[in-house]
């Protein structure tokens, strides 16, 4: 028997819903807000609209923050599911678009953004003029899901089955250091003649230094006395003769003030992934989009400057 919907018994704000999903999930009103793009005093309205609506009692004061209630809670789940179902629909409608105009956001590393990415957005932008064009630069993960992005450019195969991937290369990255650096070190040759150099640590668990060990290096964490949560903070460190540091062999190489540590060490190699949700397969303004970048991405970056 097929449920028939009472549309007279149903009274829904969705905005309301989306003010107070958004207020769960940064914590705060403010924070909700520049995330929504609307002032505070606008959004904690909605909120409080949606717990009169509802007749219940969402959150609680906690600090300089809010905190959910049970009954808050318990309605997370639930308007969550709502807005995800709310991006499949939006994103089922932009699939049909056979439009090769219009917007397209892509997700990449500050790296890869700001080294790699340029002369491919150039050239996207000369066969597909009516693009517009939103780049997210940064080292966290998008969430394609809920739409942060339509295309992410990763270092790693995703494993939601919501997603689909290709491989476009191996990368190999080597070890690099200012020339004054490379200099004062001796320009070693061999593994154990780093055991004292310094080196730019760009990740806190240990598996940078374990992938180098693996290469026959000795170090431990006091070869890491500077901790860069960005790549190009690294790498900028590198050049000013911080410590050494690891990076993609074909910008490493095209960096004047640069020279290779270790030229004969085998690389350690990275994969580029390129990612975007399966609902948007049939988009063909996404499928142009994607096949350019993976055609761009194969080949060797142009030299940065």
């Amino acid at each position: 028997m097929r449920f028939r919907m009472d549309w007279n018994a149903t009274h829904f704000d969705w905005n309301r819903a989306r003010a107070f999903l958004a207020t769960a999930e940064e914590g705060s009103l403010s924070a909700a807000a520049r995330v929504l793009g609307q002032t505070q005093p606008t959004l904690g309205r909605q909120v409080e609209a949606f717990q009169q609506e509802l007749g219940l009692v969402l959150f609680e004061r906690s600090g300089r923050g809010l905190r959910l209630t049970p009954a808050g809670a318990a309605l997370r789940d639930r308007i969550r599911a709502m807005a995800d179902a709310a991006d499949l629909v939006a994103m089922a409608a932009q699939a049909q678009s056979e439009d090769l105009s219009g917007p397209i956001s892509i997700s990449a590393s500050e790296v890869t953004a700001v080294m790699i990415l340029p002369p491919i957005i150039a050239r996207l932008r000369q066969d597909l003029p009516g693009l517009v064009i939103d780049i997210h630069a940064s080292d966290a993960t998008s969430d394609l899901r809920r739409r942060e992005a339509d295309i992410a450019i990763r270092n790693f195969r995703p494993k939601d089955p919501d997603l689909i991937a290709r491989k476009i290369t191996d990368v190999p990255a080597r070890l690099y250091a200012s020339r004054e650096l490379a200099a004062t070190l001796g320009h070693p040759t061999r593994p154990d003649q780093l055991n004292r150099a310094d080196f730019i640590s760009i990740d806190r668990s240990g598996g940078l230094m374990a992938a180098l060990n693996g290469l026959g290096l000795s170090l431990t964490r006091a070869n890491f006395p500077v901790h860069a949560d960005s790549l190009l903070v690294m790498w900028e460190c590198v050049k000013r003769g911080l410590g050494i540091g690891v990076l993609d062999s074909r910008l490493g190489d095209a960096e004047p003030g640069v020279v290779r540590v270790l030229p004969d060490l085998a690389p350690l190699n990275f994969p580029i992934w390129l990612v975007a949700h399966r609902e948007l397969r049939s988009s063909r303004r996404l499928r142009r989009v994607f096949e350019l970048l993976a055609e761009e991405l194969a080949r060797p970056p142009s030299p940065p400057g």
